[in-house]
């Protein structure tokens, strides 16, 4: 009896074992395929991932297009720090008809993180000098004169002030979830996350905890559960595409790549926003912009205070502006509403175009 025991528990973890050697199999392969049709490239276009000497350091960027032509669109995430390269290609891909996109994992973040660069001090001069690098060696790269500027959250402030700094090399300028001045978008939240608290002593013991003039951990998380109590979170209308499997089938992430983006520390990008190196970006009382300014926000953004963004917008002297407000759109509009993002971005690349054939006209 023992021995026919011992014979069926064999026979149980024989299976077992098969079972999820089989299940592991079938996982990598799925995503060896997804994977490889991710990594074609369009005829006429490009598909390209490297790593760039930018400023010391070792930064990777994806150059992805379907027509060599077309305009180039540099994409700067949030954060700071928070690269987006696990799932960026799923939406920026969406405007690749019409720009070739170049994503850009910024300084020690994303694949560009690096362990020894934890101890770096960031300042306004070596993340404004990270930027112009990067925009030259795109420039040079794919043989462009100018190149479009779109900034997401904190690449919209970083982005506008690479615009006022080197317009020479902008054609345009995006931002998107527009950061103004982070002092002053914080204070504007703790007045109206009081508004929303009302009678509700739990949330203004929150409220109490939120120090606009201290960016540290405990302001971070109280901020986060405040705004997702009340359905204003960066994710708070999902995603209009499927984050499973995009982060399965992403092209550019190696199992090393997932492994070291969980080793992280973002300690230093912290520090830098509690900084007044960080506050030295702040765009209040500078409006004048050399290129066309655009703006793209949610009307439920209050992460990036999205009516201090429309009160900035109506301030700033551009020889051409457009703002576009995404209806029930909180933080996260580029992943919550892709296509109608994506849709915006077109409406802008055609009136660049049509602007920059009128203007060819006039010159002629």
């Amino acid at each position: 009896m023992k021995m026919k025991r011992k014979y069926k528990l064999f026979k149980i973890i024989k299976w077992t074992v098969l079972v999820i050697l089989a299940c592991i199999v079938i996982f990598f392969l799925v995503r060896a395929i997804g994977q490889a049709i991710y990594k074609q490239t369009p005829d006429g276009g490009i598909n390209e991932s490297m790593y760039l000497d930018v400023n010391g350091t070792q930064q990777w960027i994806n150059i992805y297009g379907e027509d060599m032509d077309n305009p180039v669109l540099l994409y700067l995430h949030g954060g700071p720090g928070s690269a987006t390269s696990m799932i960026d290609y799923a939406f920026t891909r969406k405007w690749a008809d019409v720009y070739t996109v170049v994503t850009w994992d910024q300084r020690n973040c994303g694949k560009s993180y690096d362990a020894r660069q934890n101890d770096i001090v960031l300042t306004r001069e070596l993340l404004m000098t990270d930027g112009k690098e990067v925009t030259e060696f795109i420039l040079d790269y794919l043989s462009k004169d100018k190149i479009t500027l779109l900034g997401h959250s904190w690449g919209s402030i970083y982005g506008a002030n690479l615009v006022l700094e080197y317009p020479e090399y902008y054609a345009c300028f995006i931002g998107t979830g527009q950061l103004v001045d982070l002092l002053e978008n914080e204070e504007a939240f703790k007045q109206q996350a009081a508004l929303w608290a009302e009678g509700d002593e739990e949330t203004l013991k929150l409220v109490n905890q939120l120090t606009p003039d201290n960016f540290t951990m405990e302001h971070i998380t109280a901020r986060n559960t405040i705004m997702q109590k009340y359905g204003y979170d960066m994710m708070a209308n999902g995603s209009d595409y499927n984050l499973v499997t995009t982060i399965l089938f992403n092209p550019n992430y190696s199992i090393m790549d997932w492994l070291n983006y969980f080793k992280r520390d973002m300690g230093v990008y912290l520090d830098f926003m509690a900084s007044e190196e960080f506050a030295s970006f702040s765009l209040k009382d500078r409006v004048d912009y050399p290129v066309p300014f655009y703006n793209i926000n949610g009307d439920k953004d209050y992460q990036t205070n999205y009516q201090l963004a429309q009160e900035y917008f109506e301030e700033v002297n551009a020889p051409y502006k457009q703002m576009f407000l995404m209806e029930n759109m909180t933080h996260g509009l580029l992943e919550s509403d892709s296509e109608g993002f994506s849709a915006i971005i077109h409406q802008i690349a055609k009136t660049e175009n049509e602007r920059n054939l009128r203007f060819q006209g006039e010159s002629m």
